[in-house]
């Protein structure tokens, strides 16, 4: 039997459970054109619109990007226009992951600024250059060298001595495919800082 004193906290805990998943609720761009998603709506306006993708080709004479942006097999290449004001054109280079901010002029995109798209390490893990990861190979350190691109890239050409742990397998096997000694030195590579 429901007592009203019982229902009325019970509406009250649903409501607000609303409003936090409503608020929780973000959504992630897919590399189509969308607005950052910024607390104050002055700051939106600033940022303006972002492709977040892959260059494709960037012509200096034609002062013209193009960005791959969406998932791989969906994906939609954009055409930006670039000029001298643009910040950040040095990371506009083919095959890098960018995120690019633009603004509309005469209906067509025009980028504003261009930042790396780069990985950002979890806690507690430090990120090794490659001439150190060539000396620790030169001295047959005791280690695990994973290679964590798709299986595909692996078999076409990886590092000596590395195994295929890609990213898809590490998230379904996960402890398994780790060795069991705790304190052996784990290296992960891909294919690069993004």
């Amino acid at each position: 039997m429901y007592r009203p004193a019982s229902l009325g906290k019970l509406a009250f805990v649903l409501l607000l459970l609303s409003f936090v998943m409503a608020g929780c609720a973000e959504r992630k761009p897919t590399g189509t054109a969308a607005s950052p998603a910024a607390p104050a709506a002055s700051a939106r306006k600033k940022e303006g619109p972002v492709y977040k993708g892959v260059i494709g080709d960037v012509s200096k004479k034609a002062k013209t990007i193009s960005i791959s942006v969406g998932p791989e097999g969906k994906a939609e290449t954009m055409l930006v226009l670039f000029d001298d004001k643009t910040a950040g054109i040095e990371f506009a280079k083919k095959g890098d992951s960018v995120t690019i901010a633009y603004e509309m002029r005469d209906k067509v995109a025009h980028a504003v600024s261009i930042k790396p798209n780069l990985a950002k390490l979890p806690q507690g893990v430090t990120e090794i250059k490659t001439v150190e990861l060539q000396d620790l190979v030169a001295k047959k350190t005791d280690m695990l060298l994973a290679d964590c691109r798709p299986e595909a890239r692996y078999a076409q050409s990886h590092l000596p001595g590395a195994v295929s742990i890609s990213v898809d397998k590490l998230a379904k096997e996960q402890a398994a495919v780790l060795p069991k000694e705790k304190d052996k030195l784990l290296v992960f590579y891909c294919g690069g800082p993004t």
